[in-house]
């Protein structure tokens, strides 16, 4: 099973100027969160970012700030640890509208969906692997989305706290892929329009 282009939706967890200093291997995470970010705005992948007590942890990062921003990412602020129990589930799968005119006479399986198609896989990244992201990740297969953790774009304290945490994740059903691996799951061909710009993103 590939990686749909058109049924993904990126969320950035806790990359946080208080936070990062203290992940392992921190600046390689943030720079492909970067690339994360950039490609989902060039492909036009929505993106959803958290920030976890932002009045003590601080903002996220500038440069991952600079790329949401280009994004329009929307940002949740949280005191929870998973972005679920904070309303991120209804940002990623609003409402849809009832259907409207002679099609409310269809039988519901032959009626089309308001909006176009959900995007109900999540791409996810983010700090720390074992807290945020993972009860992140839970709750979103407890909502029944595809969820996809982008495991060189996240990182906790110790190697061995992301380590389980991936572990875990994998048990439960998470596909756990590489920000490369998104980038050439997304694009599927060389032909692609955005191919060169993704493929400058990733060298």
């Amino acid at each position: 099973m590939l990686l749909e282009l058109e049924a993904s939706q990126l969320v950035l967890v806790d990359y946080q100027v208080r936070l990062m200093p203290a992940m392992h291997d921190g600046g390689a995470v943030i720079a492909n969160a970067v690339r994360l970010a950039r490609m989902a705005a060039a492909l036009q992948v929505p993106v959803f970012v958290t920030e976890q007590n932002p009045s003590g942890l601080g903002e996220t990062v500038l440069e991952l700030k600079a790329a949401t921003t280009d994004a329009r990412a929307r940002v949740l602020g949280k005191m929870q640890f998973s972005a679920v129990e904070e309303g991120l589930g209804e940002w990623l799968r609003p409402p849809t509208k009832p259907v409207q005119g002679n099609a409310r006479s269809l039988p519901k399986h032959l009626q089309k969906p308001a909006g176009g198609a959900a995007r109900d896989t999540i791409v996810l990244a983010g700090c720390e692997a074992h807290v945020c992201l993972l009860q992140t990740a839970l709750d979103l297969l407890e909502d029944e989305f595809d969820v996809w953790v982008v495991t060189d774009a996240c990182s906790s304290r110790t190697e061995r706290n992301r380590d389980a945490a991936f572990d875990r994740l994998a048990g439960a059903g998470v596909e756990l892929v590489t920000t490369e691996m998104v980038a050439f799951e997304w694009l599927r061909t060389a032909e692609h329009p955005q191919f060169r710009e993704i493929q400058a993103l990733i060298k």
